[in-house]
């Protein structure tokens, strides 16, 4: 049973990922979610829906322990399973500055990008290396590649994830697994909505916020066999905000 192994997927960039992945009907979807099991369920109807199979799984990527123990006892249960694809999707904002900022909310966004990146990867990647194949896909953000202000903890996250997108993708692409980035932009979804669209609409030259499936449609391009010659890099989508 070849699977992809979206985190975060029980929304808005996450869920498109998934069924983006289930059109080509080429792999079992994983759809991680921590707390919002309805939602999960509501993704894997759709990739339902779309002929493909799926089923949700639920862990904290930022706990260890959460994400071994989760994905220990999947692997028991699905002896015959190959994780060829990982999407490391999920992550969270508590924006404010930097000098107002608490301990606890650089934590929280460090460790569920960036030690979630390392949680779920470092769980596969052996394995990857064992079947010489692999795709590894990483959602930063512009503000990775460019700091957004108010959002330190986010930022230094995001560019803590591309860079070991960089070093990993060197690491391991003798034995054809890819390790890429895609940072969004603005993108229309549930960490967005709170936003004034019509004001920021301004800063960017598309003139329109990203949709997810756009996002998405870049994802299932890097987890193809198309994609297998790129690897390292940060592929930007943001409509010409910053490049």
């Amino acid at each position: 049973m070849k699977t992809a192994i979206v985190t975060g997927g029980s929304r808005g960039i996450g869920r498109a990922i998934c069924k983006r992945l289930a059109v080509d009907k080429k792999y079992h979807i994983l759809i991680n979610y921590q707390s919002n099991k309805e939602a999960a369920l509501e993704t894997l109807t759709e990739i339902e829906n779309l002929g493909a199979t799926g089923e949700v799984i639920s862990f904290d990527v930022s706990d260890n322990l959460s994400v071994v123990t989760a994905l220990t006892q999947w692997m028991d249960n699905n002896p015959s399973a190959v994780v060829e694809v990982i999407v490391n999707n999920a992550g969270i904002t508590k924006d404010g500055l930097f000098m107002w900022m608490p301990l606890t909310d650089w934590n929280s966004v460090l460790q569920t990008s960036l030690n979630g990146f390392y949680n779920v990867t470092q769980f596969f990647i052996q394995k990857m290396l064992r079947n010489r194949y692999g795709r590894v896909i990483n959602i930063v953000s512009v503000s990775g590649v460019k700091g957004t202000a108010g959002q330190t903890n986010y930022s230094a996250a995001k560019a803590g994830v591309i860079g070991a997108t960089k070093a990993l993708a060197q690491e391991v692409a003798k034995r054809n697994i890819t390790v890429n980035a895609v940072a969004p932009g603005f993108i229309e979804s549930d960490m967005t909505a709170e936003l004034d669209q019509k004001e920021l609409v301004k800063m960017i030259p598309a003139n329109r916020f990203g949709k997810a499936e756009e996002v998405a449609d870049l994802v299932g391009f890097l987890a193809s066999d198309k994609a297998g010659y790129i690897t390292g890099e940060v592929i930007n989508i943001n409509g010409g905000i910053y490049s």
